[in-house]
Order: structure tokens, then sequence, then C-alpha cells
């Protein structure tokens, strides 16, 4: 498996300097850099060779993330959404092809987050999503990208659930590049085991984001991480984990992720935290198989 982390631990906005943090979690053990594809809308060809270069140098791979916005939502009834959606994901799908950058996941499959003040239609928006990733699910393999479906706990989205709704969602999808995505801070809310959910995911599990229950790096919570990474190695996953903690109150992710509260007081200990709990992961990790008993 490749250990990575999301930029926004160490920002308050989603708009980023991606290529200053390429050389820092190659320092601190990382193999991967996950970014947000909002600033890919707007990235010149020259930004993103910039960043390609960066990244190619310290040999550290790029991932990307993305909450889509409800212009952007490929489950809407307004056609003129889905144009836009398709439109925008093409766009997307084809700069990260360019980047050499094979793993997109997120609730790209709605939007986020979602709006409750207006009614939920789950069933109509599952089929129209379906449809519509499928769409988008066949440009990704053509651009030789993993299209990752994010299962997200109820207060942040409604049409994937759980591990079971996610691959029932993929198998209806029924194109190889569409995946399921996890997340060990969703599937503590959702799942009634998450070592069930993981094995459930199976051989369709494409990306795989870790979080404390608390948002906090791994190691500074209570998730049972000797048990997941146990799991992971029963289904032979072999590929991305990538940490996703918000520690950091203020600022556009401060209100996104709803962080009231700054979880780390010392900024200056945001490195030493992040080093640690990717050692953390690699051993804990790394266990036999033979170590699974059930």
């Amino acid at each position: 498996m490749k250990y990575g982390i999301y930029f926004a631990y160490w920002e308050k906005q989603w708009a980023a300097d991606y290529k200053k943090y390429i050389k820092k979690v190659r320092s601190l053990g990382f193999d991967i850099l996950e970014i947000s594809c909002a600033a890919l809308k707007d990235m010149t060809k020259a930004e993103m060779d910039d960043l390609k270069s960066e990244a190619k140098a310290q040999d550290v791979i790029l991932t990307a993330g993305y909450g889509p916005s409800a212009s952007e939502n490929l489950g809407s009834a307004d056609e003129a959404v889905i144009k836009n959606a398709i439109s925008f994901y093409t766009d997307i799908l084809k700069k990260l092809e360019y980047m050499d950058i094979h793993t997109i996941g997120g609730g790209i499959y709605s939007y986020w987050p979602v709006d409750y003040s207006k009614p939920i239609d789950k069933e109509s928006d599952w089929a129209r999503s379906v449809k519509n990733v499928r769409t988008v699910a066949k440009i990704a393999g053509e651009c030789g990208v993993d299209y990752c479906l994010e299962v997200l706990n109820r207060f942040e989205g409604y049409l994937l659930n759980t591990a079971k709704e996610a691959v029932q969602f993929v198998e209806e999808v029924d194109v190889p590049a569409a995946k399921v995505m996890l997340d060990t801070f969703h599937m503590n809310i959702e799942e009634d085991s998450m070592i069930d959910a993981i094995l459930t995911a199976g051989d369709k599990l494409g990306h795989f984001h870790v979080g404390e229950n608390n948002r906090r790096c791994p190691g500074k919570g209570n998730m049972p991480w000797a048990e997941i990474g146990q799991a992971l190695r029963r289904i032979g996953y072999d590929k991305n984990v990538v940490m996703e903690p918000f520690v950091l109150k203020g600022g556009e992710i401060g209100s996104d992720i709803k962080v009231w509260r700054d979880l780390c007081k010392d900024e200056a200990m945001l490195d030493v935290d992040a080093k640690n709990s990717v050692a953390y992961l690699r051993h804990v990790f790394s266990g036999p198989y033979s170590d699974y008993s059930r």
C-alpha cells in the first residue's frame, strides 16, 4: 500500500499552493499528496506542468479529491445541471490524465454538502446518478483514472451511506473505472461493522481514506486500526491509503467540515503529528494475513 495525506490538513481555504506540500509530505514519510479538483478548474497548463514536475522530482504520487457543488450534481433532475456536470468532469479528467493523476475520489456522483432544506428523492436521484456516472466513468477509464465513489455519512450525503449501497451502485454502473471509496470517519457513523464493510467492498475498493472519529490523525482517537489493517490485507488491498484529518477551525474548510474548535492548539505540531501517524499506520497495517482470525 501507498500512504498519503490530503493537503487541507494544513489549510483553511480550499484554494492553495499544492506545490509547496509535495516536498513536505515526502519529508514526513508519505508517498502521496492528495489535492482538490477545485483548483484544477482554473489551473493553467504551465501551473499543471510545474506541479507535475515537482511531484516527479520528489517521487510523490498525486491523487485528487472533490466535493461537487450543486451545479455539478450528476443525480440532478435538471438537464442543464447534468450537462454542466458532465462537461466539468470531462475537463477535470483530461487534466488529471495530463498530470499523471490516476485516482479521483469523493461524492462525485451527487453534490456536497447536501442541502437538506430541499426535498430528497433518493430512488430517482440514484437512477439518474447511475446513468450519468456511467457516462463519466467511461471517460475516466479512457483517461486512465479510477473514478472512486465515496461513501458518506447521513449528515453529508444520502445516496451512498454504506459499503453495501456503494457496491450495488458500482455494479449498476458496470464500468471498470467506477470503484468504491471508503472513509473510516464516515464508516464509524454508518456501518454496523467497519471490518464487514471493507470485506463487502472487496475487490471493488479503489481508494481508502483514513481518519479518526474526532477527525484527528490516525492514532489520536479510538478507531480499531489493527483490525482495519487486517481486513484490508484480507481483501488483498494494495492501493492508496490517504489520511484526511481536519483539525483547524476557521476559513472555508473549517466551515464546510464543521470544525468549531482547534484540535491542534500548536500548529507547529501539525507536521509532527502527521509524521508520527503515517509511521504508525505503516506499522499497524503491515501485519501478516494470518493474524486475521474471523
